[in-house]
């Protein structure tokens, strides 16, 4: 087995105007997608995050506060899984709870090195 990280990407729930009945839906749907890997052992980890942005860029290191309105996407979370490969991954990210608000999923293995 490997572990690969899923990167979740779209637009911020709040620039969507959901109401407070269908964030409460869709939570619904991510605790249930999470339990279910859970149960299946195969999740590893993973986290939602703000969409506050800070960005350290160069070697001036200049910083930008960003906002979600002013990228095109957010990420807005992760979760790190076990799986033989790549497709296995694929099914495991069909349940996305997100891809009906045009979110995806990038799909990357954790390098391993040798020590």
């Amino acid at each position: 087995m490997k572990d690969f990280m899923m990167i979740f990407t779209g637009a911020d729930y709040t620039d969507l105007g959901l109401s407070p009945e269908e964030l409460q839906t869709r939570m619904g749907k991510w605790f249930a997608w999470g339990n279910k890997m859970q149960e299946q052992g195969i999740l590893k980890g993973g986290e939602a995050l703000t969409p506050q942005i800070r960005r350290v860029v160069g070697k001036n290191r200049t910083i930008t506060d960003l906002t979600s309105a002013e990228v095109k996407e957010i990420v807005g979370g992760y979760y790190t899984v076990s799986a033989k490969d790549f497709d296995e991954v694929v099914k495991i990210a069909e349940d996305y709870p997100d891809y009906d608000l045009d979110g995806s999923v990038e799909i990357r293995e954790i390098m391993v090195f040798d020590r």
